[in-house]
């Protein structure tokens, strides 16, 4: 809070000697979360040149742009993104103690819900959580990506809720544990007749391509560390950063590879992959629901992020 209150005597300070005003930032806020004045604009409530002659001034203001105009949007230069980073939270924090003006008029449609994480995971189990809250009218806009980007995107209000691979740091994001991935070393079967487990602790693949999501190998030696307690020297044959792809990848017989369960659970069922391993202690991941602190009230938020920690405990429970 002490934070905030310096951050908004800041801002006051600046409009009064006239270099800048809240209502400009508000504004290059709106136009950053939505990557177009158009869209910026109707957010707001402003025309679309009252929107542009806002940032001109902010950029005049600062002695640098902010927006790269392109075709269809504009996109963010570095000098937005730090902007962005230092007056998202206050701003939002700001926004939910003012309210509606007025708060007469007949509530606006509640917009999208903007949800963030990895593409697997959100095809495999998210998205087909959600489906109920889809068709109860609540909409969704969902972004993929790594970790570390959609929690920079959460915390300047281009996201929602991200879910997140890594443990967010920081006070601007809250989050809580929602699931654990369990990881697995897997080949179709006639690949796995060819491969003596015992020998894969000396890094000896009997000639089995290895696939991998990323060529610096960072799941399947994650996996070696862990089971093995050695430390992988190999390369792999093939590299795309597409767990499903390796998943088609592995059951077509093309080598072996390191998936999480939820991922493969369906060819483990029916055969087309099997485990070359079943060590006691399998390496896990904690995956995290983050959100941002502060801002205005979204039910449908809650509700999205209320339905995903009820359908987590019935994934938790399919692990056990």
């Amino acid at each position: 809070m002490h934070q905030m209150t310096n951050r908004l005597a800041y801002m006051r300070h600046r409009q009064a000697d006239g270099s800048m005003d809240l209502s400009q930032l508000r504004t290059f806020l709106a136009v950053y979360r939505a990557g177009s004045i158009t869209a910026a604009a109707a957010q707001v409530g402003l025309s679309q040149p009252t929107v542009t002659t806002q940032l001109q001034a902010l950029e005049r203001h600062l002695g640098h742009p902010l927006f790269e105009r392109l075709p269809r949007g504009v996109t963010p230069t570095p000098a937005a993104h730090d902007l962005a980073s230092r007056v998202a939270v206050p701003l939002d924090s700001l926004a939910s103690v003012i309210g509606d003006p007025d708060p007469g008029r007949a509530p606006a449609p509640e917009p999208p819900v903007l949800l963030g994480g990895p593409a697997e995971m959100l095809a495999a189990l998210v998205l087909p959580s959600l489906a109920p809250l889809l068709a109860d009218g609540v909409r969704l806009t969902v972004t993929t990506g790594l970790a570390d980007d959609l929690l920079a995107d959460l915390r300047v209000g281009k996201l929602d809720l991200v879910i997140s691979t890594i443990r967010p740091r920081g006070r601007a994001v809250l989050s809580e544990p929602l699931a654990d991935e369990e990881f697995i070393l897997v080949a179709a079967p006639e690949v796995a007749a060819r491969i003596d487990p015992n020998t894969l602790r000396n890094n000896d693949f009997q000639g089995i391509p290895l696939l991998s999501y990323a060529a610096d190998l960072p799941i399947v030696r994650r996996y070696w560390r862990h089971v093995f307690d050695t430390r992988l020297e190999a390369e792999p044959a093939l590299v795309i950063p597409d767990l499903r792809a390796l998943l088609s990848a592995a059951t077509a017989g093309a080598g072996l590879t390191v998936l999480p369960r939820y991922l493969c659970e369906r060819e483990l069922a029916v055969g087309g992959l099997v485990t070359l391993l079943d060590p006691q202690d399998s390496p896990i991941n904690t995956v995290f629901l983050a959100r941002r602190v502060g801002g205005q009230a979204r039910p449908h938020v809650d509700r999205i992020r209320a339905r995903l920690v009820q359908v987590a405990e019935v994934w938790r429970d399919c692990a056990d």
